[in-house]
């Protein structure tokens, strides 16, 4: 279980041997996978809420803490025939700085990963529309396959005669996880909007509770150490505050710079200090034998 500080941040116990063995060379960083999460708004008389859903304290990665749906990609995601509206696969692979076989899986994920946790797709029978409601009985048989990897997501679109729908998403930021952890991830996070006539519904078997909450709200949370989140959770729900609507965010998306935030760490005066670089609100100084200040 991740140590409890004065906020929110979530913090392994662990982190201060495995940082200590990374910086003698005792510890070999593993590859990150890559992954791709799905900042989920929706408006309200009072602004817009994102979606969430707090990790389930048994999970391995992060549990306990507040997240947006999201997960690893598919090695099937890369497959050629998925039908595909919005932008194309060479501007995407420009945005996220990766080939175009990598931006459509990750786009895929992104999408995916949002039906397979929360529910919602988007997706729709031609490149201008959405599906509706996705909550009967075939979809949830759909829905299931899926997260078994019965089927892949390419098939899944064809047996339904879906599209998806790249231009409902915007690339907001990208997060790699630290060189001393076991379970490591390279992933973007998207913004998008809750389709009209869609709901989302708690599907994630890594999930305990989701929630519709306003970013402010759920940063105010952190800040007085009701909520725990991972640095770029908090990071983000920063980042959405200043927006009125959902629209709003999805416009700044274009905007947004994808240069990936790597947390770095160091000694300095008999201390391990951990920093990710931009954000300094999570800087730790971790004393040689004691916890974290």
């Amino acid at each position: 279980m991740a140590n409890v500080q004065a906020d929110g941040q979530w913090y392994p116990p662990e982190w201060p041997e495995r940082i200590r063995a990374l910086a003698s060379g005792a510890l070999t960083p593993v590859v990150p996978k890559r992954a791709a999460t799905v900042m989920l708004l929706k408006d309200t008389a009072g602004g817009p809420v994102v979606h969430m859903l707090r990790r389930r304290a048994s999970m391995a990665f992060a549990g306990g803490a507040y997240a947006y749906p999201g997960g690893g990609v598919d090695p099937r995601d890369d497959e050629r025939h998925i039908r595909w509206a919005g932008p194309t696969r060479a501007w995407w692979a420009d945005r996220l700085g990766v080939d175009e076989t990598g931006a459509q899986a990750i786009v895929c994920a992104a999408v995916r990963e949002t039906y397979e946790e929360a529910g919602v797709l988007l997706a729709g029978p031609t490149a201008e529309t959405v599906v509706g409601d996705t909550t009967g009985d075939d979809w949830e048989a759909d829905r299931a396959a899926l997260v078994a990897r019965e089927v892949s997501f390419a098939e899944f679109l064809d047996r339904r005669g879906l599209v998806l729908r790249s231009d409902l998403l915007g690339a907001w930021t990208r997060w790699i996880t630290p060189e001393f952890e076991p379970r490591r991830y390279d992933t973007w996070f998207f913004v998008a909007a809750l389709p009209e006539g869609q709901r989302t519904r708690n599907a994630s078997t890594e999930a305990d509770r989701t929630v519709w909450i306003a970013p402010r709200e759920a940063a105010a949370a952190y800040d007085k150490g009701e909520l725990l989140m991972m640095p770029p959770t908090i990071a983000t729900l920063r980042q959405l505050t200043p927006y009125t609507t959902a629209a709003e965010a999805l416009g700044a998306a274009p905007a947004r710079d994808l240069t990936p935030v790597l947390a770095t760490a160091r000694l300095e005066d008999g201390q391990i200090v951990l920093s990710w670089p931009g954000h300094d609100e999570f800087t730790k100084h971790i004393p040689t034998g004691g916890a974290p200040a």
